[in-house]
């Protein structure tokens, strides 16, 4: 009964199954305009878009920006000739900027990670047919992220700046096992709350190469820090009719667990022309993250190496301020993304045969003007492959989708008597 049972519960993954490893799968912190363009952020700036990972850069903001995105994910997953489709849909961002004379401070709220997935794990008797036992891996929850930033123009052109985060949320894990023809089966359950302090600062430089070209450059560093988790495990018996009953309690104890994060920089490099064109190149490294602690002491089948990632991305405008024809004034956006995640994954946990996690991805987009304000629709697409299918692993193909808006107002600006 359970067998059959499983094999139902296992169609309801609703994010990736690589979110079963450490607090979950990252989310990016990229605006929707950002997210159109490969996800660099390191060094674009804006007088009517805020940066939500350089605090250096919202010093170039004009006028008060309220930014607010939801993001809706599709994955095809395949697994051998296994495979199966899921979505996702939540809340992206919410943030707001306020430019202050030479500088600005920007705060928001914002998904950390999410764990979201539900798979099964079947063992064969030795005629490679028969189910000798099986393992239903579920897991739900997050962390959201809080975020407050301050930028400040040191010198013409030379913006510095300093963001402070606090983390936090609660994870869900559980494990049920049972061996074929028994009437019961085993599940462990933990249930963990996170919480930690995170900075970064960043710098910001904007200078004109000539009258039509302009060189950014900007920097962000991640300092190190550890993410504590705190929570129960349980272990006992259960058995299955038409719903899951508890039986005998084995384990019930205090559980914890630390992720250290080791620091991770971040390099963008832009040109462009202001109001018509601009294109970046941003390049992220970060050394392996650490785990330990009861609720990671059994992760035989998950190892960390360094973290890259390469993103690539750029915008057009045909004409800002045409006033005979709306799609000129739209925004045209694109850009690539190629991720080494930084997870390696043994599937049978034997051994040290781990294979790195590899994620690319290409997107587009638009900015679309709202009436005759500055205040702007995004939208973004992007399409990718995260994973592969050889040596017992799980490829993903997704297509996400951003839809986001960015409305300006003016907020302590000197009003003009004419």
């Amino acid at each position: 009964m359970l067998l059959q049972t499983i094999f139902t519960f296992a169609q309801s993954t609703n994010v990736s199954l690589y979110s079963f490893y450490g607090i979950g799968e990252s989310n990016r912190a990229v605006t929707a305009e950002q997210f159109s363009m490969g996800g660099i952020n390191a060094a674009v700036s804006s007088k009517y878009h805020i940066n939500m990972f350089n605090p250096a850069a919202n010093t170039s903001l004009f006028l008060t920006t309220y930014a607010i995105s939801g993001e809706m994910k599709n994955l095809s997953v395949k697994e051998g000739d296994v495979k199966q489709s899921t979505s996702a849909s939540y809340l992206s961002y919410i943030t707001v900027g306020i430019p202050l004379n030479k500088g600005a401070f920007t705060f928001g709220l914002m998904p950390n990670t999410s764990v979201g997935y539900s798979l099964t794990s079947p063992v064969y008797d030795t005629d490679g047919e028969t189910i000798s036992e099986i393992s239903l891996y579920e897991g739900s929850g997050g962390s959201n992220k809080v975020f407050l930033g301050v930028g400040y123009e040191i010198y013409k052109g030379l913006s510095i700046g300093l963001q402070g985060n606090y983390i936090f949320g609660n994870v869900e894990n559980s494990i049920i096992n049972q061996l074929n023809g028994s009437s019961r089966a085993s599940k462990y359950e933990s249930n963990a709350s996170i919480s930690s302090f995170a900075f970064n600062t960043g710098i910001n430089y904007k200078t004109k190469i000539n009258n039509n070209l302009d060189l950014t450059v900007g920097a962000n560093i991640e300092f190190e820090n550890e993410i504590d988790l705190k929570g129960d495990e349980y272990l006992y018996s259960v058995s299955y009719s038409s719903y899951e009953s508890p039986r005998d309690t084995i384990l019930n104890a205090e559980g914890n667990g630390v992720i250290k994060n080791p620091l991770k920089t971040s390099l963008g490099v832009g040109i462009g022309k202001e109001n018509k064109w601009y294109a970046e190149v941003d390049y992220s490294s970060q050394k392996p993250i650490e785990l330990s602690g009861d609720f990671y002491n059994s992760y035989s089948k998950v190892n960390y190496t360094d973290y890259s990632k390469i993103s690539i991305g750029a915008f057009f405008i045909p004409k800002y301020n045409s006033i005979t024809s709306y799609w000129q004034r739209v925004t045209y956006r694109a850009g690539l993304r190629i991720e080494n995640t930084g997870l390696m994954v043994n599937p049978t946990g034997v051994g040290s045969n781990f294979s790195e996690i590899n994620d690319f991805g290409i997107s587009f987009g638009v900015g679309l003007p709202v009436s005759k304000q500055l205040s702007n629709l995004n939208v973004g697409f992007e399409f990718g492959k995260r994973g592969k299918t050889s040596k017992g692993l799980i490829q993903e193909n997704y297509f996400n989708v951003k839809l986001g808006i960015s409305l300006n107002d003016r907020w302590f600006k000197k009003q003009e008597i004419y």
